[in-house]
């Protein structure tokens, strides 16, 4: 068998391996630390509808089942051609409230939700959808 043989016979064996194998799953926590999966995020808008450059109020509440005090962040997005963008963002401590001001310069109708993104502790979370009207 050439030297050319042998390397082209161990690389499809290992595509083939690599094909046989299950992809593995994400890390898990570091031992003892106890992941929570109840995050629970809410959010609305104050106004249904606004003019254009008109400040809205978005209001909100994170509700993580944790002894930490430690704040986290949470992003309000907005869903644009069937994908989530990240408009602003604030923190939040757990089992608390946030509330964050947004305008807009053109027209439109918005969905909009809050996000709270996956930790090494808390699962990601997002909130009901809600509509803007910017008018």
């Amino acid at each position: 068998m050439t030297e050319f043989t042998r390397r082209l016979l161990a690389l499809v064996a290992g595509c083939l391996l690599l094909t046989a194998v299950p992809a593995t799953a994400a890390p898990a926590a570091p031992a003892g630390v106890e992941t929570f999966k109840g995050v629970k995020v809410h959010a609305k808008a104050d106004k249904a509808k606004v003019k254009v450059n008109e400040k809205v109020r978005i209001r909100g509440s994170l509700e993580i089942p944790a002894r930490s005090e430690a704040a986290e962040t949470v992003i309000i997005q907005s869903l644009q051609a069937g994908v989530w963008v990240d408009l602003r963002s604030t923190s939040c401590r757990p089992n608390s409230s946030f509330s964050l001001s947004l305008s807009f310069s053109v027209s439109a109708q918005l969905t909009l939700r809050a996000y709270h993104p996956a930790t090494t502790l808390y699962a990601a979370a997002s909130s009901e959808t809600f509509v803007l009207l910017v008018v």
